[in-house]
C-alpha cells in the first residue's frame, strides 16, 4: 500500500488587531519556508512587496533562528539569517504546537503568529496549499502599520472625515474591513514567485 504524503496545518494571526484577523491554511510538507512564505501572503492579502523573516527562539538567544530572504540589512545581523527556499519547513516545525514569529514589512512592523495546528494525511485528489478559514481583510499594504491601520478605518466609517475621498481613492474606490471567503483565495507557484524575484 502507498504512503500518501503529510499536509502541515497552520494558523495564522495578525499581532496587534483587533477584532482579530487570522487564516487557516493547509501546506504540503514538501514546502521551504520559502514556499511556506508565498502560501501565507496569498492567503492574509499581503502583496509581497517587502521583505520579511521567519522567528524561533528569543534573538538574544544563540539558539535563536531567523529565516528569510537573504539581506545586508544591519537589522538582521545580530542572529544569522538562513534563506528560506534553503530550508524545509519540517526541519523547524516538528509536532503540533510548534510556533514561530512571521514578520512582513520591516517598516510597518506587521507582526504574525504562526501556530502548527496539525500534520494530517494528504487526500486523494485535494490540491494545496488550500485556505480552510479566516476571518476579516487584510489591511492594506503600506497604510502605516497598527496605528496607520487604525486611523485608515476611522477615516473610511466616515464620509464626513476631511480625508475621506482621497483616502477612498488610494484604496482603489472601496474597502470592507469586515470581508473575508477563503473559497475566493488563490495561490502562486512559490517557484515562480522565486523565479521572477531573482530575476529582478
Amino acid at each position: 500500500m502507498p504512503i500518501r504524503s503529510a499536509v502541515y496545518q497552520f494558523k495564522i494571526t495578525l499581532k496587534g488587531i483587533r477584532p482579530p484577523i487570522w487564516r487557516r491554511i493547509q501546506v504540503p510538507e514538501t514546502y521551504s519556508f520559502w514556499d511556506l512564505h508565498v502560501a501565507i501572503q496569498d492567503a492574509m492579502g499581503w502583496l509581497d512587496y517587502h521583505l520579511h523573516m521567519f522567528r524561533f527562539g528569543d534573538v538574544r538567544s544563540k539558539r535563536a533562528v531567523q529565516i528569510g530572504l537573504p539581506d545586508d540589512d544591519p537589522f538582521l545581523r545580530d542572529v544569522p539569517l538562513l534563506t528560506g527556499w534553503e530550508v524545509p519547513m519540517l526541519s523547524y516545525f516538528k509536532e503540533p504546537g510548534d510556533k514561530a514569529a512571521y514578520d512582513y514589512d520591516f517598516g510597518d512592523g506587521w507582526e504574525h503568529e504562526i501556530l502548527l495546528e496539525g500534520i494530517v494525511v494528504r487526500r486523494t485528489g485535494e490540491k494545496y496549499p488550500k485556505c480552510l478559514a479566516g476571518t476579516r481583510a487584510c489591511p492594506p499594504e503600506d497604510c502605516g502599520g497598527i496605528h496607520g491601520y487604525a486611523n485608515l478605518l476611522k477615516v473610511v466609517a466616515d464620509p464626513t472625515h476631511e480625508e475621506h475621498e482621497n483616502m477612498m481613492e488610494w484604496l482603489g474606490g472601496s474597502f470592507s474591513p469586515s470581508a473575508f471567503d477563503p473559497g475566493e483565495i488563490t495561490f502562486d507557484d512559490p517557484k515562480e514567485r522565486l523565479a521572477i524575484m531573482l530575476k529582478g
